[in-house]
């Protein structure tokens, strides 16, 4: 069994990039950028108007200025200000030559293209040209995750087509005999499959392909034709249950079988002990062997796997965690595994809430986040600042 840090290391520092593939910003979304990407304009292009009012002299506020022209939005000024003059304009409109500040209507009087300024003082009240962005300006990095504000960004520098990183496949299994899907109705010893639906929504919601192979029965064949059929079109296959020392556990050996080397076949983390990691011995496709249970399948895709296709994309995402006080005392009586605790947030602290083990699945519909308890750790005390990881 190698520590959670150590296993991080082993599943990260393993994937490599798959490539990259242009596609156009409407679907860049959730992305990775697979290159740099520069500005080809000053951003603004133009010293621009923050704020509908008039454009004029600071030095001449205390005078009568006179409206020499409305200048909207999109429209270049005709005229420069001069002494005592002022322009009409409006909010993102170019700052005539000769004006160094705005002033807002609400600040003026107007009568008969004179206008007075009401108000004690004002700012510029403009943008400067340049000020966000300049011309050839490194803006966005090869790596970074395209959320709406990177569109945004990327829209405004030119980019209609974006180059971006191949999204991984990740082809998931979920084993066992007694699992049916959730169309059908539950009978005698048979359980509902949440695992599979889990991780398919988990890899989607990261930006990978999920391909679903369904149930496969606690049978070496069953098993052994989903993984073949799995390697052959995926970068990552994730099997579910099956990992453990039962006699009906025959995932690691049905992916030694197929050519998969082991990094670890353990984890000191709580929940999900007996988490298997690997990868083919000729070509570039990795495994994982999950345990059945629904909260180890979540923690071990949230804390490995999701980081691991992040890298893949050649996207280093950094964990979400936020200090926060606990609000309770919260003890265990093991402390040789890492472990993940399920948590509520309320007026800035956290609490512990109603847990019953790695099966609770509903327990993380109502989970803001989890924390970590360190190995050797058997009690973390009311007012101890922890590291609360969202969900």
């Amino acid at each position: 069994m190698i520590t959670f840090d150590e296993a991080f290391i082993k599943v990260v520092g393993s994937a490599c990039e798959l490539g990259n593939e242009i596609v156009d910003l409407s679907n860049a979304l959730n992305r990775v950028l697979a290159g740099n990407a520069f500005a080809d304009v000053d951003m603004p292009p133009f010293n621009k108007s923050a704020m509908d009012g008039y454009a004029c002299r600071r030095e001449d506020l205390q005078n009568e200025l006179t409206v020499i022209e409305t200048i909207p939005a999109g429209v270049e000024p005709q005229k420069s200000i001069c002494e005592n003059e002022c322009s009409r304009i409006m909010t993102g409109a170019v700052v005539p030559n000769g004006a160094d500040c705005v002033i807002m209507f609400e600040f003026t009087e107007e009568i008969d293209g004179i206008v007075k300024f009401t108000g004690e003082k004002t700012s510029n009240n403009f943008c400067l040209k340049a000020e966000d962005i300049k011309k050839g300006d490194l803006v966005l990095k090869k790596g970074t995750l395209i959320t709406p504000a990177v569109i945004a960004v990327l829209a405004t520098i030119g980019y209609d087509k974006v180059k971006v990183a191949v999204k991984p496949k990740v082809g998931i299994i979920a084993t066992g005999s007694e699992l049916i899907e959730p169309s059908e109705k539950i009978t005698g010893a048979k359980i509902r499959n949440s695992n599979g639906h889990q991780l398919c929504a988990q890899t989607i919601e990261m930006g990978a392909i999920a391909n679903y192979y369904g149930i496969a029965k606690d049978t070496h064949d069953t098993i052994d034709a989903a993984i073949k059929k799995a390697m052959n079109e995926n970068n990552l296959v994730i099997l579910s249950g099956g990992v453990s020392m039962g006699d009906f556990d025959l995932v690691p050996e049905i992916l030694l079988n197929n050519n998969f080397n082991f990094f670890f076949d353990s984890v000191a983390m709580q929940p999900g002990r007996p988490t298997i990691f690997g990868k083919h011995k000729e070509e570039d496709i990795f495994c994982c062997g999950l345990p059945g249970n629904p909260v180890s399948v979540f923690m071990v895709f949230a804390t490995l796997l999701r980081p691991f296709l992040f890298k893949l994309m050649g996207c280093s995402i950094e964990s979400a965690a936020i200090p926060l006080t606990l609000a309770k005392t919260i003890r265990r009586r093991k402390s040789v595994r890492q472990s993940s605790l399920p948590i509520k947030i309320q007026n800035g602290k956290v609490f512990p809430i109603e847990y019953h083990g790695p099966a609770h699945i509903n327990v993380m519909c109502v989970a803001d986040g989890f924390i970590r308890i360190p190995v050797g750790i058997t009690e973390l005390a009311k007012g101890t600042i922890v590291e609360v990881e969202l969900i």
